[in-house]
């Protein structure tokens, strides 16, 4: 019964705090076949502006070891992309700001990739709605990384969106609360805080 409580309350921690306000055709749910309508990505006026709050308080600490799926449902953890700076964003496909900061990371995968890798794993508790999502906004340049099991939202107590920077030897730089433009000059600069 503990864990049932326990994950009902995780799930209230980042239910309340993604902006439902937001709501949007793009937050929309899978339709009755189980895709995901076809919804255009932002244009770039509509991106997320340098909104998130920057937290450097766990600076320092190592990468959780919580396991997670690849695409094809392998289980990885952090320490399988150490080696490089890692850009671990949590997000949802019900989450709006998640969901507007989505191109921006594809842009940013897309643009750092050699020396960066991002990350973006899903909270969905449907494992199945995550590559159609990706598919259907067509962000190339993101991998369907899935945590079915919320290990990351309940066991860090995080909200959605959120975004954490881990440094080469896989210790925390900062983390980023709220939807932001990865893509956009105020993101590279908090990202060269790991390269530097």
């Amino acid at each position: 019964m503990r864990p049932v409580i326990a994950l009902l309350l995780g799930l209230s921690l980042f239910v309340g705090a993604c902006d439902k306000r937001a709501a949007a055709p793009e937050q929309a749910a899978t339709t009755d076949d189980g895709t995901v309508p076809d919804v255009a990505a932002p244009a770039n006026d509509a991106a997320p502006e340098a909104a998130g709050k920057v937290d450097r308080s766990h600076k320092g600490e190592a990468m959780p070891t919580f396991a997670f799926q690849d695409a094809a449902g392998k289980g990885v953890t952090l320490a399988d992309f150490r080696g490089k700076p890692v850009l671990l964003n949590l997000w949802a496909t019900w989450c709006a700001p998640c969901v507007r900061e989505m191109p921006t990371l594809d842009a940013l995968a897309a643009r750092d990739g050699a020396t960066l890798t991002v990350l973006t794993v899903s909270q969905d508790m449907e494992p199945a709605k995550v590559q159609a999502f990706l598919t259907e906004r067509k962000l190339a340049n993101l991998k369907a990384y899935r945590d079915p099991d919320l290990k990351f939202s309940t066991g860090m107590g995080i909200s959605l969106p959120t975004t954490i920077l881990y440094d080469t030897a896989g210790k925390e730089v900062w983390r980023v609360t709220g939807g932001m433009d990865w893509a956009g000059t105020d993101a590279a600069k908090l990202i060269g805080e790991a390269k530097g």
